[in-house]
């Protein structure tokens, strides 16, 4: 349980980083429902901003927004985040409810991931002057499809900036990070005939997707022990290959009529994913499994000696590292060169205890300021 003595602060005390932090944790925004409550609360804090609203309808029929807002004159660096976060499994307290322990510490979905960080790049676009080139490009969806990231990227409203690099601000506890992996997700079904399992009729769906889980095992040991198939430069240096397997509620005296699994395949821009790829297609069609495929974009990969990577590291004092997970710069830097950056470790994100220092939301305000006046040279 977090740490509510009497010595906590209180939310109307904190630096305005923390309260909207605490605003935007206080609204529901996982993927799964709309954000178009975050993103009217994001616009509210951009006066004199121009602003456009980049609308569409997820695949479940939500209303989704995201937002390139920009002032002063084009060029220069951009700051993004994503609103959305993941669901609230786990959690014991209300997660729509922000707390801050004693320790200076906030506590709440989505706090570290990424609404504490999306607060800081709204405050250091704020604090820079007229004549600096400051865009903010917010979007949803990252935890999912990547799509709001896209509808972005594709946006005429973030292409025409003529941005010079993006700072992607997910949580890297203010190091840079270079690169990192990209996914290949996978979704594979096998159907079945719906009965009840003592008559000895219908077909029971697992029994087609077995072959085709034991052949996706193969694939996972060999991307594990396959030297070739490593990247030293990422710890670990092999490939995510994930599973997650559901029968969709069925009851074990039924026969299971709809198998699914998932496979998220993440992969660094020195593997070929297309032998991986041929393999899990071949094992579907062997195996009379339907499979469909979605694929971000290639991993984001910037060598060492990048301007936008020498720049992160000289404003942070910090060697640029290289990181197993994703982010929207798959897909963003389609507009411009991507370093990933921001406030707070991913070691509390995706858990029932996320949380975010109030001191690295500070630090984060005053360096994502430094990055956007650079780009008035840039």
């Amino acid at each position: 349980m977090p740490d509510q003595t009497p010595s906590a602060p209180a939310l109307h005390t904190l630096a305005p980083v923390a309260r909207l932090t605490a605003e935007l944790v206080a609204l529901d925004s996982r993927s799964s429902v709309s954000n178009l409550a975050v993103a009217e609360r994001i616009e509210a804090a951009l006066p004199g901003f121009d602003v456009e609203r980049v609308d569409y309808t997820d695949a479940n029929g939500m209303a989704k927004r995201c937002l390139v807002a920009h002032r002063g004159p084009p060029g220069g660096y951009a700051l993004s985040g994503h609103m959305d976060t993941v669901p609230d499994t786990g959690w014991q307290t209300n997660p729509w409810d922000p707390r801050v322990d004693s320790q200076g510490v906030m506590h709440g979905l989505g706090s570290v991931d990424m609404k504490g960080p999306v607060a800081a790049c709204v405050m250091a676009a704020l604090s820079v002057g007229p004549n600096v080139p400051a865009t903010l490009l917010i979007t949803t969806d990252e935890e999912t499809t990547k799509a709001g990231a896209r509808a972005v990227a594709a946006s005429d409203a973030a292409r025409r900036l003529g941005l010079k690099g993006i700072v992607v601000a997910e949580p890297t506890h203010l190091t840079p990070v270079r690169g990192h992996r990209s996914s290949i997700n996978f979704l594979a079904t096998a159907k079945g005939v719906q009965a009840h399992s003592s008559t000895g009729q219908g077909l029971n769906a697992n029994w087609a997707l077995i072959p085709f889980l034991a052949d996706m095992k193969g694939i996972y040991e060999q991307l594990r022990h396959d030297p070739a198939l490593h990247d030293q430069a990422y710890a670990p240096p092999f490939s995510d290959f994930n599973l997650v397997v559901d029968n969709h509620g069925t009851a074990v005296n039924v026969n299971v009529p709809l198998a699914s699994c998932r496979i998220k395949f993440r992969y660094s821009r020195s593997l070929d994913p297309k032998p991986i790829l041929a393999a899990v297609q071949a094992a579907a069609e062997r195996h009379g499994v339907t499979l469909v495929v979605a694929a971000e974009g290639t991993p984001p990969e910037l060598p060492l000696d990048h301007p936008l990577i020498r720049l992160a590291c000289d404003l942070t004092g910090k060697a640029a590292l290289t990181v197993p997970f994703g982010t929207d710069a798959s897909e963003l830097q389609e507009v411009a060169p991507c370093v990933i950056l921001g406030p707070g470790g991913i070691e509390t994100a995706h858990t029932p205890f996320e949380c975010v220092p109030l001191d690295q939301l500070d630090l984060a305000v005053g360096l994502f300021r430094r990055f956007l006046e650079q780009g008035v040279a840039a």
